[in-house]
Parts: structure tokens; C-alpha cells; sequence
């Protein structure tokens, strides 16, 4: 009677299997395009869009997904149009770079607000985001599925001496990422030069600028030209928070079956992964080039005495200046999330956050994969 058991269980497994299989292979493909600011692979987040794509052409079967990377389709506010206009399917979209096109993008950028991990994990959770999706929804006819962060770590490098006080940042030339970010510096005494990072390296190099702000990727490839980086605790400086975001248009057309596949794929895979990869590419960083010594090159965390001062110092300038961009709807908006900011810290202390356990070794053969060779080639030619 055992045999015939198992014999019957088995059979019934492979009924399920099939009838998966068949409900997997009567979805049609997709093609989309997703376009990005950021680089391709070895870059975490481009990696991560290629785990996206091969999720999909793996469920899928017959699927096709392009990647444009580093503004080779669009720039972030072209993007925005572009989804609107159902003229492309899945934008990576940074909250600061999205607001010269919606202003209200700018309410959840600030240095000194969300400076834990498990708080930065949760910007998607709060009431603001939620109200942003909703009008996004309807003013721009997209959804936004979901959050991403790049860079935790985001700091000031220096070329001659660590930029720790406000006095050290007085005077200075600093490399900043937009005008947000100018309400900081200026406010720590420094003369803020917006500036793409392309340009930054040359600028270090012939004294235009004395520092920069950037990300410890950045970091990684300043730092002959500007080797002190310094660290105001998580987001002390500036956060790096990225929303990912599909067109309306697009989306009516696919099935039920592709949305919830797609769907699936963007909430339960690709954004996860993501927020991993990102964290451990950060901690990978930090291990090869953390020094407790501010006389030293190297990245120096702050400790939170010494983070305090920088965030008093900024004393609220980039809200004030984000209030001179937004309407009053957009002020309201400004107070609550500073209020939610703190409330998820307080909620989310330091080590308290799965994020912070992530086994990061899982995730190196992801780097080895697309540090040279055949697979990085075909990675950064996907489109």
C-alpha cells in the first residue's frame, strides 16, 4: 500500500507541476524598456535590473527587457514624460533629479532624517510616499511601485583634510548633486558647485573644487583625487532614495496575468534584491577602506556626538529651501514626513533591521559575475 502511495503522490506532484508550467507558458511575453541614470553593472543597481530582466524572461518565456543605462534613453525628467506619454514602461527615477519635473518629489530629500537602516528601509511605509504614489498616479499617469536606496553612506570627500566640523567645510568649493544638497553646504558655510560626476574628477584634480558629496561608490573612484571621506552618520549628509515607477498606459494594455506576474517579479524579487545588494556593496566598501584615524585617507563614520553638530548646523535649511518650491500642500507634506522620519528611527534603532543581517557573502558571486568578462559585456549591452 506504501508503493501505490507514493506512487499516487508522485503522480499527483506532477499534475501540479504541469498545470503550472501550462498556466506559466499562456502568458504571453512582454517587451518592455527601462531606463536608468546610473551605470550598468558592476554598479549594484544596475546589477540589480539585470536580475530584474532575467526574472522575467525566466517567467515569462519569449519576454524581452531592455536596459538603458546612464541617460542613453533618457535623463529622470525626460523619463517622467516619456512614461506619461506611454513612450516607455519602467523608469529608475531618483526623488531629487524627478523634481525639476514634479516639485513635490523633493519632500522626502534632507540630510540628518532617516539615519538608520531600518528607517531608510521603511521611506515606502510612510504617509508621504503612499500620497506621493497617488499623485504621481494622477498627475503624471504612473505608478510607482515601490522604493530602492543606493548608498547609505552618502558623505563629503576632501582633497587636503578631513571635513568633519562646520569650520572645515567654510569657505570650501563643494562638488554638490543639486540644489537641495546646496541648502546644506551653504548652511555649513561652503560654496555649493552643482556638478556631474563626470566632471568631478578633473575639477579635484585642478583645484576648481576642494570636496565633494557623493556616494561610497563615488568615493571609490575619487579618492586618488580626493581621499578623505567623511561620513555624518547614515544620511547625515544627504539620503540617496530612488523609486521605481511604470507607465499607465503600458500597463492597461498587458493581461491580468502579465501585471501579476510583472507584479510579482518588481514587489517580491527585483526590489529586495535591490535593497541587499545595495546594503552589502556598501559594507564591502566600508571593510576595505574604514579608518578611525581623521588624520588618515580612508572613510571615517562619524560617531553620533559628532553627527549632531552637522545636523545642527544644517538647522532646517533644506526643508526652508524645499518650502520655496513646493505649494502649501507641499509644506504640509515637508513637516509630516520630518515627523515620520523620526518616528521610524525611534522605531528602527541601529541593528534592529533584517536588512542589517543579510548574509553579504550570498551576494559576491553577483560582483565576481560582473566584475570583466562575457557576462558584464552582455549585461551592459542589453539594450
Amino acid at each position: 500500500m506504501s508503493g501505490i502511495r507514493t506512487f499516487t503522490t508522485a503522480l499527483i506532484g506532477a499534475g501540479a507541476l504541469i498545470a503550472s508550467t501550462s498556466i506559466a507558458s499562456a502568458v504571453d511575453p512582454v517587451k518592455l524598456r527601462w531606463a536608468s541614470d546610473h551605470t550598468g553593472p558592476p554598479h549594484p543597481a544596475g546589477i540589480a535590473e539585470v536580475y530584474f530582466a532575467e526574472q522575467v524572461e525566466k517567467r515569462i518565456p519569449g519576454s524581452k527587457v531592455q536596459i538603458f543605462w546612464a541617460k542613453s534613453l533618457y535623463t529622470v525628467p525626460q523619463g517622467v514624460k516619456a512614461l506619461t506619454q506611454g513612450n516607455l514602461e519602467v523608469l529608475t527615477g531618483q526623488f531629487g533629479k524627478t523634481s525639476s519635473i514634479e516639485p513635490l518629489a523633493n519632500v522626502l530629500l534632507g540630510a540628518g532624517k532617516l539615519t538608520t537602516v531600518g528607517a531608510i528601509d521603511g521611506i515606502d511605509t510612510t504617509k508621504t510616499f503612499k500620497e506621493l504614489q497617488a499623485h504621481f498616479n494622477k498627475a503624471h499617469d504612473i505608478t510607482i511601485m515601490g522604493a530602492g536606496h543606493l548608498s547609505m553612506y552618502m558623505g563629503a570627500g576632501a582633497v587636503k583634510s578631513r571635513m568633519i566640523e562646520p569650520a572645515d567645510f567654510a569657505g570650501k568649493k563643494m562638488r554638490s548633486m543639486g540644489p537641495a544638497e546646496n541648502a546644506l553646504l551653504s548652511a555649513l558655510g561652503s560654496n555649493p558647485q552643482a556638478m556631474a560626476f563626470g566632471d568631478v574628477p578633473p575639477a579635484l584634480q585642478t583645484g576648481v573644487i576642494d570636496g565633494l558629496l557623493t556616494s561610497l561608490g563615488g568615493f571609490n573612484a575619487t579618492k586618488e583625487q580626493a581621499p578623505y571621506f567623511t561620513v555624518a552618520g547614515l544620511n547625515g549628509i544627504v539620503g540617496d532614495y530612488y523609486w521605481f515607477g511604470i507607465s499607465n498606459r503600458w500597463w492597461s494594455k498587458l493581461s491580468k496575468e502579465q501585471q501579476d506576474v510583472l507584479s510579482d517579479i518588481i514587489k517580491n524579487d527585483f526590489i529586495p534584491f535591490q535593497r541587499a545588494i545595495n546594503y552589502c556593496n556598501d559594507q564591502r566598501t566600508l571593510n576595505k577602506f574604514i579608518t578611525t584615524d581623521k588624520s588618515a585617507p580612508g572613510i571615517y563614520v562619524m560617531n553620533a556626538a559628532e553627527a549632531s553638530v552637522i545636523q545642527k548646523a544644517e538647522g532646517g535649511a533644506t526643508n526652508e529651501w524645499i518650502k520655496t518650491k513646493v505649494n502649501d500642500e507641499g509644506d504640509r507634506m515637508v513637516d509630516q514626513f520630518t515627523a515620520e522620519a523620526a518616528a521610524l528611527v525611534k522605531a528602527n534603532p541601529v541593528g534592529s533591521h533584517p536588512l542589517e543581517k543579510t548574509n553579504c557573502a550570498d551576494y559576491e558571486k553577483y560582483f565576481a559575475k560582473y566584475g570583466k568578462g562575457s557576462d558584464l559585456y552582455r549585461a551592459k549591452s542589453r539594450k
